[in-house]
């Protein structure tokens, strides 16, 4: 009896669950996507279950995630915005994915090339795709109907669309001062906010021309400034018709339509100059070190039931992120039949570019940030700001 009793307890032992915790910075109908399904997975199969928790918004999570690497409480899997993932790798934290993936070159092939590049550092991987965005410009169509404006195409459109959008009342634009959008408008611009060296570009030709054009709207007064804490604030301007064009991910939309407009929205495309680029946005999924062999296992058993193509479109439905592979778009034809705005972010994948690549990145664009506060807010000459950014940026190398 006892003979036997040793027998089932090895079986169950060893047959147990291994707990695979997740920590993802997705709320509202996102979040509950990836609840719905970790639910899901952990049906499907007996040897993994998946605890998703929900840690605040990006700079939360990093927050929280570095407290907990100081501690040794860190999840398996963690949801690392792109700005933030180099860093990880960097600083040894991801565990490399090389050889555990069991992908055929067809499926890696149906990936779009620039978000399954993303993932590789110094030729190995260490981040897998997930949730990718481009930015996208939200705007007021019913008033620029009335005021016979045309969605902007190009900078100097913009900076005209906002001036003749403003009055009293209201402000062509809302301008989130965070360095993801003013990457955008630098790249778009066919720069770039960090060398091929890995340096900081803070005080670039481009980059001094967006800031330049920011630092004029204010003076103008065609543009309500906020700064990135303040976004929630940025999105009641927008629905309150305080403001009438604000840059933002394509993923921000679900949220929006939480609100009631008393407009149409419209979205477009980031605005360009010939040969200018946006920039990707979201995360990567990374696996972190401490993590036992199967806890790993259950982390890309988890992803690779997230990549089937009919989950993807369920991501996509829920989120407003792009589709990560081709083989999701038919059974997102309806979706995007629906309401052709939502196509403005995946369209401009054709000409994204990933986010800077460099661990020091993160540090870095807090002193940009402070730049852009100066200036818009401040008053400040751009080129002066982003000089001392610059500065700062060097010494903290």
């Amino acid at each position: 009896m006892r003979k036997l009793f040793f027998l089932v307890f090895l079986f169950g032992f060893a047959s147990a669950q291994v707990e695979v915790p997740f920590w993802h910075a997705m709320d509202g109908p996102a979040g509950r996507q990836i609840e719905a399904f970790a639910k899901a997975f952990n049906a499907e199969q007996n040897e993994f279950q998946v605890v998703p928790r929900y840690v605040g918004d990006y700079r939360e999570a990093e927050t929280r995630l570095i407290a907990a690497l100081r501690t040794g409480t860190q999840p398996v899997l963690f949801q690392a915005e792109i700005a933030f993932f180099p860093r990880l790798v960097a600083e040894g934290r991801a565990v490399p994915l090389d050889g555990r993936l069991g992908l055929d070159e067809k499926t890696v092939a149906d990936f779009y090339p620039a978000v399954w590049a993303y993932g590789v550092m110094n030729g190995r991987r260490y981040g897998l795709p997930f949730n990718t965005s481009t930015p996208v410009l939200f705007y007021n169509a019913s008033a620029f109907r009335a005021r016979g404006v045309a969605a902007p195409k190009n900078w100097a459109e913009f900076e005209a669309a906002a001036k003749r959008l403003s009055d009293r009342r209201r402000k062509g634009y809302i301008a989130v001062l965070e360095s993801w959008t003013f990457e955008a408008m630098v790249t778009s611009r066919g720069g770039s906010l960090v060398t091929e060296d890995g340096r900081p570009n803070f005080d670039s030709k481009e980059a001094v021309e967006a800031l330049s054009m920011l630092h004029r709207m204010a003076r103008a007064r065609t543009l309500i400034p906020r700064r990135l804490a303040e976004a929630q604030f940025a999105l009641l301007d927008f629905v309150r018709t305080k403001g009438m064009m604000v840059f933002a991910s394509i993923a921000n939309w679900p949220a929006a339509e939480n609100y009631s407009f008393a407009f149409d929205l419209g979205v477009a495309p980031v605005p360009r100059e010939p040969g200018g680029k946006v920039p990707m946005g979201g995360a990567q999924l990374v696996v972190l070190k401490g993590a036992s062999e199967r806890q790993v296992a259950g982390a890309v058993a988890f992803w690779k039931f997230l990549m089937r193509p009919e989950n993807i479109a369920r991501w996509v439905e829920a989120s407003y992120y792009v589709p990560v592979r081709r083989s999701a778009l038919p059974y997102l034809e309806d979706f995007y039949a629906e309401n052709p705005y939502r196509k403005a972010a995946f369209e401009q994948l054709a000409y994204a570019v990933p986010r800077p690549r460099v661990p020091e990145f993160v540090v870095w664009r807090v002193y940009l940030e402070e730049a852009l506060e100066k200036s818009v807010k401040g008053g400040v000459d751009p080129k002066v700001a982003l000089e001392e950014a610059q500065r700062k940026a060097l010494e903290a190398r």
